[in-house]
């Protein structure tokens, strides 16, 4: 639950939309965010695969936004680098024997997926636009 992924994604996503016909580099967008290139390059693939971004290689290559801003929903950014749920990851191996142990991670299953369900919904409504308008 601790991780920066999302917080990394959405500051690269929001620097590409404020330029979007220009190649940035991952070290140029590794600059801003303050952190080693390298996690840059692993979010941008993730971006990629969503089809959130674009990429060239070579000497003028670099990433750039992969649709309109106004087009991207915050959710889909989210849902780009999403590697577990919200509320973090259950036990493994709960005791079988106890009362609460043998059904913990059923019920938590539940509220897991209730509640990404509602985060996920809360920034469906959230346009990447609305959120890069507030660094004019």
């Amino acid at each position: 639950m601790s991780n920066t992924r999302f917080a990394t994604a959405i500051h690269i996503m929001t620097l590409l939309a404020k330029d979007p016909q220009e190649w940035l580099t991952s070290d140029w967008l590794a600059g801003s965010i303050n952190v080693n290139p390298v996690i840059v390059r692993k979010e941008l693939g993730n971006l990629k695969k969503s089809g959130l971004v674009e990429s060239r290689q070579g000497k003028d290559g670099g990433v750039r936004i992969g649709k309109n801003a106004d087009e991207i929903n915050v959710a889909e950014i989210y849902q780009a680098i999403k590697n577990s749920e919200v509320l973090g990851k259950k036990n493994l191996n709960p005791n079988p024997l106890c009362n609460v142990g043998k059904d913990i991670n059923k019920n938590l299953n539940v509220l897991f997926s209730e509640t990404d369900d509602l985060v996920d919904q809360f920034l469906k409504d959230k346009k990447l636009s609305d959120f890069t308008n507030q660094f004019d």
